[in-house]
């Protein structure tokens, strides 16, 4: 593999580098924006700000990530000469769509005013429908399906979407894994990973550098034993597998291939991180899976080392992409905030038409991505960036 990840996505980088980054927000080492202004001798305005997620179950470690980096953004704002300021709301709905709704009306009963989140695409489409009908702003952190966004002018991500992932994902084997072999596993039940799965399968036939040798399915209910499955991979040659799901699957995947003798080259998407911080996991079972991600911890850049050391000095954990990816949601927030001019007094529905007004103009440089565009159907534009694990450690390609 001598080719990097990065290459296929050479000319949409060239895109964001021509693109203005704009002004610099205002303390170091945090996302920059554009259109914010001479904020000196404004009046302060506070914002009541809300985010949720699965804090408890399965997908905590997504839930409570993406929690964690919103507050840790509103704390630095609210510490900053920033004329916005936060009060910041936080609610646990499980990854489910109905305690999602409980959980977003909850907060819009204690003042919320903008939110950000749900944190999986499940809850985030059944809460999309409700801030669309409120005229709530909502801006999820994670959710990835075009599913979440569409239709709704007022609902906008910050993770690059299914398609994309899926997309990138093919076209990445078919230019460094020509006539590989390839097994998809996906879960059936899941809009995120039916989604990822869709446009691979579509892709992989238009391009025509590799061959898919076997599809299986699962469901949340059968996520335990992947023995089927992985028999009818290795059954059918497949040296590569593509994972377009979550990591706790993914995890008992990697445990039992490796109980089987199985090791084909196992590549994931943005659901796998957190594989590595995950309780009781050995990591070693991950060694040389590939992933699409827009962040790694272990980034030289300056404002990431600056955000890993404080997350992790506060959080006890070091952040994965889903903090990155709410922190960066609440500055893109704040920013929006600015050029829309808005006031503390305002009501949800007279922030959301006046954010709305200006998403499609604003550019953000966060830690997910330089110069993040949104377009009217609420997809961010940037590149997604490539890793493998080796020694426990995502490493950027």
């Amino acid at each position: 593999m001598k080719k990097k990840f990065a290459a296929m996505f050479t000319a949409a980088a060239m895109v964001f580098t021509m693109a203005a980054c704009g002004q610099k927000a205002d303390t170091p080492n945090t996302p920059s924006t554009d259109g914010s202004g001479d904020q000196s001798g404004a009046e302060v305005q506070t914002f009541v700000l809300g985010s949720c997620g699965p804090l408890t179950g399965g997908y905590a470690i997504y839930g409570q990530a993406v929690v964690n980096g919103a507050e840790l953004a509103v704390e630095e704002i609210n510490a900053s000469d920033s004329t916005v300021k936060f009060t910041f709301l936080k609610q646990d709905d499980e990854g489910d769509g109905e305690k999602a709704i409980n959980a977003y009306n909850d907060m819009m009963d204690n003042g919320m005013q903008v939110l950000v989140g749900p944190t999986t695409t499940g809850a985030s489409i059944a809460v999309a429908a409700v801030t669309y009908a409120d005229r709530t702003f909502m801006l999820t952190p994670s959710a990835s399906s075009p599913d979440v966004t569409a239709d709704k002018d007022n609902v906008f991500q910050v993770c690059f979407t299914d398609p994309n992932q899926g997309t990138g994902a093919a076209d990445y084997i078919a230019e460094n894994m020509a006539g590989a072999k390839v097994a998809v596993i996906y879960r059936n039940d899941d809009a995120y990973s039916q989604g990822i799965r869709d446009t691979f399968v579509k892709e992989a036939e238009a391009k025509g550098a590799f061959e898919i040798v076997s599809e299986t399915t699962f469901t949340v209910a059968t996520a335990t034993d992947f023995s089927v499955q992985l028999t009818a991979a290795k059954n059918a040659g497949a040296d590569v597998v593509f994972l377009p799901i979550y990591y706790e699957p993914a995890s008992v995947i990697l445990s039992q291939a490796k109980a089987m003798s199985y090791a084909p080259t196992f590549f994931g998407v943005d659901g796998m991180d957190g594989i590595l911080t995950m309780k009781n996991f050995d990591t070693s079972l991950a060694e040389g899976v590939m992933l699409l991600t827009p962040f790694s911890a272990n980034s030289e850049d300056e404002a990431t080392k600056s955000f890993v050391k404080t997350y992790t000095e506060k959080f006890g954990v070091e952040p994965n992409q889903f903090a990155a990816d709410a922190y960066d949601a609440v500055y893109i927030v704040k920013a929006a905030l600015e050029k829309a001019g808005c006031t503390g007094d305002m009501t949800a529905p007279e922030i959301c038409d006046a954010l709305v007004g200006v998403m499609t103009s604003l550019s953000v440089d966060g830690l997910t991505g330089k110069a993040m565009t949104w377009n009217a159907e609420g997809e961010v534009s940037k590149a997604p960036l490539a890793a493998v694990i080796e020694n426990g450690q995502y490493v950027m390609k």
